[in-house]
Formats: C-alpha cells, sequence, structure tokens
C-alpha cells in the first residue's frame, strides 16, 4: 500500500468513524456514569471486535455472510435485539436516578466490572452485521495487488486503531467537558435517556433493514 492509497483510506475511514454510531454513544454514557478511565476500556472493547472483524474480511466471511440470508437474520435480528435491550436498559436507570439520593447515585455508577465494559463494548461493535458485509467491500477497495493482503490488512487495522481511539476518545473528553457544567445527576439522567433512546431506534433500524 503506497502512500497515497493509505491517505485515501485514512480520510475515508476518519469520515465514517466521526458520524456518532452506537460505539460512540457508549463511549459517552460510560464516560459520564463511569468516569474517564471507563472510556479506554470501552473504546478496548471495539477495537477488539475490530480485529475479528478485519481478520474476517481478509478470509471472505463477508461475502459468504452476505450470500447466506438466514445467518444475515440471524445476526441481525440477536444485533439489533441487543441494541434495543441496552436502550431499555439506559432508559431505566434514568428513570431509577430520579428515585435515588444524589451521593448514591454517584457511588453506585463508579461500582462496575471493566470486563462488564469491555464485553458490552465488543457486543456493541459486533451487534450490526451489515459491518462485516460493508467492510468487505469497503477494504479491498485499497488493496494494491503488488504487495501481500496480510501487510495490507495489519496497516489497515492499525490505522483503524489509531482513527478509532483517537475519535472515541475526542467525543469522551468533549463529553465529560460538558458534564463538568451540570451536576452528575442531572446530566448523567440526561445521557442515559438520550443513549437509551438512540440505541432502540439504531436496533429497531437494523431489525427493520433489508438485506444488503
Amino acid at each position: 500500500m503506497n502512500i497515497e492509497t493509505w491517505a485515501m483510506f485514512f480520510l475515508a475511514y476518519l469520515v465514517i468513524t466521526l458520524s456518532p454510531g452506537p460505539n460512540v454513544l457508549l463511549v459517552m454514557k460510560n464516560s459520564i456514569r463511569y468516569g474517564w478511565k471507563s472510556a479506554f476500556v470501552t473504546v478496548c472493547g471495539n477495537l477488539i471486535c475490530q480485529l475479528l472483524i478485519v481478520c474476517l474480511v481478509a478470509v471472505g466471511v463477508g461475502q459468504l455472510l452476505s450470500a447466506l440470508p438466514f445467518w444475515f437474520v440471524v445476526m441481525k435480528t440477536l444485533g439489533g435485539a441487543y441494541l434495543i435491550y441496552l436502550g431499555i436498559k439506559n432508559l431505566f436507570l434514568s428513570r431509577k436516578a430520579e428515585n435515588r439520593p444524589m451521593e448514591k447515585e454517584a457511588e453506585s455508577a463508579k461500582i462496575t466490572s471493566s470486563r462488564r465494559l469491555l464485553i458490552e463494548a465488543f457486543c456493541v461493535s459486533a451487534s450490526n452485521p451489515k459491518t462485516l458485509i460493508f467492510l468487505s467491500a469497503f477494504l479491498p477497495q485499497f488493496l494494491d495487488t503488488a504487495h501481500p493482503a496480510y501487510e495490507q490488512f495489519a496497516v489497515m487495522y492499525i490505522t483503524i486503531f489509531c482513527i478509532v481511539t483517537g475519535v472515541h476518545l475526542g467525543y469522551s473528553y468533549l463529553t465529560s467537558s460538558v458534564g463538568r457544567h451540570f451536576s452528575f445527576r442531572d446530566f448523567g439522567k440526561k445521557i442515559d435517556k438520550l443513549t437509551g433512546g438512540l440505541f432502540i431506534a439504531m436496533g429497531g433500524g437494523i431489525l427493520l433493514s433489508d438485506r444488503v
């Protein structure tokens, strides 16, 4: 992969990542509820899933999935249902916070498992099977047949790693900066309601979408 091709890939993936999606929403929510350190764990969960997806694209699983309607529907149903579950869970948290003393709310928000956040981020990143199919069509466009494919996929993943880390931590810092101007209860409750509604909408969109 020459520098011109890499630059095109970098700019294209940067634009894709800057568009807020489920992973960005999860980073924002966790940054408010559990502190800025949770953003690193959330990003790690996303990047582990991205690594798996890039490896699957490299061996052609995305093309195989697009040719198997049954498994695509199964994965789409599971992914959409999971996002809806997260949305309902966030709405429940916002309602529960209304009846909880502020000190207990802030204390309970800090008590969480990094492992749980990592798994949650991985599942959110893997929730939409269209991501695999999209990257199966997107990544090969930047391959140079004059060089080994595995080396170029490695370069693309390292690039994805840097872009996702920078953009998601940037969103986390922005959310935390805004949150400092509001009380934990008010801002955390608003974030829970916002992300809850958007997760439900995104999950419904996945369930109702047609095959790619």
